[in-house]
């Protein structure tokens, strides 16, 4: 439909604008009652009108199926956020007593009766409940079909065990090729933080005996704090979800902790504390130089840390291990139909438990750093640094009284001078 205004609103050149600034007499003002137009109708067309909250069917339509989804999105995400809580768990270091309750004859059955515990088990209900109601589906139709309660044209699902029979030894290989690559990189974290570790004792070591003088005593104190303080701002910076100001709100001076906090990488930070400190000490340069040598396995632990975080395993063959394990209890139940029956359930819930445990195994220990003690290795740092300081006094004092004591003189066939 066309309109055409018959009597438009013409701009005026007085203006009464309520300012106390002036304004130049150039701009249009509105009238305060805007005059009633009349537009002339040059074609027209009978339309009615819109309505402007249509009713959707599509959206009355929609909420059902996406009612569903939620409610199927309920046990993933609640095995999910178990899986997640497990990672946020503290791992401790084992200890003797650790090692004999680890090895004792009674841990089959403790590991049985806290199988519903595990958050590895409990991450993999999804995918077995899954695969278990398709089993069920398939037996269920199956029986149907041989109780002549469907029509004649439907088939029984049931297929040859030859094709699964080649194809185990491949999924086999492929879980364990997965599950070693996962290791490997457990490994090559576990590594890196015995380095870092090691690293940091003998760094605190050194410092502990060359720096002696008393003007260093500051400096001293202050070193030995950021090497305390190192292994914990890695920690934080290559776990997810850990508190770096809680960690190290009692290692830092509050200056020290507010410059850490606002650097977007904090053990690079720290580090560079360390190197300014060692360049104030009053040293020798050999020492100096030797000092600095130990700030090489910082680096180098950053390094493989940020390397394990952000190169995980091809993707591909993580995709491929899944997929291959999707479709092999896809079919599972109509490969063993006809040797099984209704056996198939149990069967396939078994085979699903067993086979997606060990890739789900894979998958947690290719993040290696959860999984570690981490925090346990960071307390044993600042232990052994408040040990060695106190240790220090004690064999200065022993040493010291044994300088006191005059050496006894000797004859050369060993009896001593009276």
């Amino acid at each position: 439909m066309l309109i055409q205004p018959v009597n438009p609103i013409k701009p005026t050149t007085n203006i009464s604008l309520s300012s106390k600034y002036p304004t130049p007499n150039t701009f249009p003002t509105l009238p305060s009652k805007p005059k009633t137009l009349k537009f002339k109708v040059l074609c027209c067309s009978p339309s009615p009108t819109p309505n402007p909250n249509p009713p959707s069917s599509s959206s009355s339509s929609s909420s059902p199926i996406q009612a569903v989804i939620s409610i199927l999105q309920i046990i993933p995400d609640w095995a999910d956020s178990i899986k997640e809580r497990g990672f946020r768990q503290n791992r401790t270091l084992y200890d003797h007593e650790k090692w004999v309750h680890h090895r004792s004859s009674y841990r089959h059955l403790r590991h049985f009766l806290t199988s519903l515990s595990s958050r590895v088990i409990l991450s993999l209900i999804p995918p077995v409940i899954a695969f278990t109601l398709v089993a069920v589906v398939i037996a269920s139709y199956n029986s149907a079909v041989s109780l002549n309660w469907l029509p004649g044209f439907f088939p029984v699902l049931r297929s040859s065990t030859l094709p699964y029979q080649l194809t185990a030894p491949a999924l086999a290989l492929l879980l364990v090729f997965r599950t070693e690559a996962s290791y490997s990189r457990f490994e090559e974290g576990r590594k890196a933080w015995t380095k870092v570790i090691a690293g940091a004792n003998d760094f605190a070591r050194q410092i502990i005996s060359v720096v002696e003088n008393s003007g260093d005593a500051q400096l001293k104190k202050a070193l030995l704090q950021y090497i305390v303080a190192f292994p914990v701002a890695l920690k934080c910076h290559v776990v997810y979800g850990s508190d770096i100001r809680q960690d190290l709100q009692n290692l830092l001076e509050l200056d020290d902790l507010l410059v850490v906090l606002n650097s977007k990488h904090r053990p690079s930070c720290i580090i560079e504390f360390i190197s300014q400190s060692l360049r104030l000490l009053n040293l020798e340069d050999s020492r100096r130089i030797m000092l600095q040598s130990k700030i090489s396995c910082f680096h180098e632990g950053i390094g493989v840390c940020e390397q394990l975080i952000g190169t995980p395993i091809p993707l591909s063959y993580t995709r491929l291990t899944s997929r291959f394990l999707v479709l092999w209890h896809l079919t599972l139940p109509i490969i063993l139909w006809d040797d099984c029956h209704w056996i198939v359930v149990p069967a396939t819930f078994i085979s699903a438990a067993s086979l997606f445990c060990i890739e789900e195994v894979g998958v947690l220990i290719e993040e290696p750093f959860p999984m570690l003690a981490l925090d346990d290795l960071c307390n044993s740092v600042q232990t052994n640094v408040s040990e060695a300081l106190a240790r220090e006094k004690l064999i200065q004092a022993r040493l010291a009284a044994k300088g006191k004591i005059q050496p006894v003189q000797q004859f050369q066939n060993g009896q001593p001078k009276s």
